[in-house]
């Protein structure tokens, strides 16, 4: 018996890491190359669940730029479709964007982008990158996004993030490593959203002006934010 205890405290401890499994690929450091799932054309196509008006288009950046095959939901918001009982099951809050990949259902913007940076992208810097994603992530979705489009903090804690943001951007192409992460999606669309929506002028800002420049030039986010850009111009024309 005292012998078998440490086999019976493993396996009930294997048990326990992988009921978890679904927020892991969030919370983890980064394994190996070798070690990440990729995408394969036996498994269940990922789903997007979007509306518009919302941030539904910089998770589509993201799944382009990473090449992933994705189905999009598209629902009607002021007709409640996402209060319904079949959606409220991916998203109990009711809320956009969410996706599902397999079993696991996700809701959360920033959540959605650092699952698909952990379980979608090649791995080719650091083991120091990933967490500086992940900062990157947060600092979009819980501070750069309240300076930009609230009034007040537009006026106060904005111009210092925008002045702090514009130095580290002097003599970088992109937030984290050499190629475009999950860090650039977060940032570069509520750069832009609140370019196109505010709007906000960057003129005071050359490091992040041709930073935008740059992100808005690729094919991906031309296909995605881009098109919102583009369709918010023809209804204002109309």
């Amino acid at each position: 018996m005292i012998q078998q205890l440490p086999v019976r405290l493993l396996t009930f401890t294997s048990a326990i890491i992988f009921g978890y499994f679904p927020i892991y690929p969030i919370l983890a450091v980064p394994v190996s190359q070798n070690n990440i799932p990729r995408a394969s054309t036996n498994q269940t196509k990922l789903k997007l669940y979007g509306g518009a008006k919302t941030r539904t288009p910089m998770v589509q950046w993201y799944l382009e730029e990473l090449g992933i095959k994705y189905e999009y939901i598209s629902l009607n918001i002021s007709a409640g479709e996402n209060r319904k009982p079949e959606y409220l099951a991916i998203n109990p809050m009711g809320k956009v964007p969410a996706i599902s990949d397999g079993n696991l259902k996700l809701w959360e913007s920033g959540a959605i982008l650092l699952y698909l940076s952990e379980k979608y992208q090649k791995k080719t810097g650091s083991i120091e990158e990933y967490p500086q994603v992940t900062q990157w992530v947060f600092f979009a979705n819980a501070t750069l996004s309240p300076a930009l489009f609230t009034e007040e903090k537009r006026k106060t804690e904005m111009p210092r993030l925008l002045t702090v943001l514009n130095q580290i951007l002097q003599n970088k192409s992109f937030l984290v490593g050499n190629n475009l992460t999950a860090a650039d999606i977060g940032i570069a669309s509520y750069l832009y959203y609140a370019k196109i929506l505010v709007p906000v002028n960057y003129d005071r800002y050359p490091a992040i002006t041709a930073y935008l420049n740059a992100m808005e030039a690729r094919p991906a986010f031309k296909n995605t934010l881009g098109q919102r850009n583009a369709n918010t111009k023809n209804k204002n024309q109309s």
